[in-house]
């Protein structure tokens, strides 16, 4: 019986390394002050275009259809993540523009 690996790793330990890197994940964003969570929050859902280009080279021509169907989930996902962030910045940006008048 052949072990599971994830990229040339046994499966324990990319469980591991997952779950150490969504607690240390977990513990960096309770700690940002909420005066700059949306700044950083929106900055943050753009990077993740760098996602959607990960998404269609495993949506590219595959074997597999399970790696087809995952690598669609994650484009569709990583695409409504950054129209989000581009939209909360666009909102953000609107609170400080001045308004028709010269009035704040």
């Amino acid at each position: 019986m052949a072990d599971t690996e994830v990229l040339g790793m046994p499966l324990i330990i990319a469980l591991y390394i997952f779950v150490l890197a969504v607690f240390v994940g977990f513990e960096l964003i309770t700690k940002v002050p909420p005066t700059l969570h949306t700044p950083l929050m929106s900055g943050a859902n753009a990077i993740s275009g760098i996602t959607i280009i990960g998404a269609m080279i495993v949506v590219g021509p595959k074997d597999t259809t399970t790696a087809v169907i995952v690598g669609f989930a994650a484009l569709i996902l990583a695409t409504i993540n950054v129209v989000g962030g581009f939209m909360v910045t666009d909102r953000m940006l609107q609170m400080f523009r001045r308004r028709q008048g010269g009035e704040k």
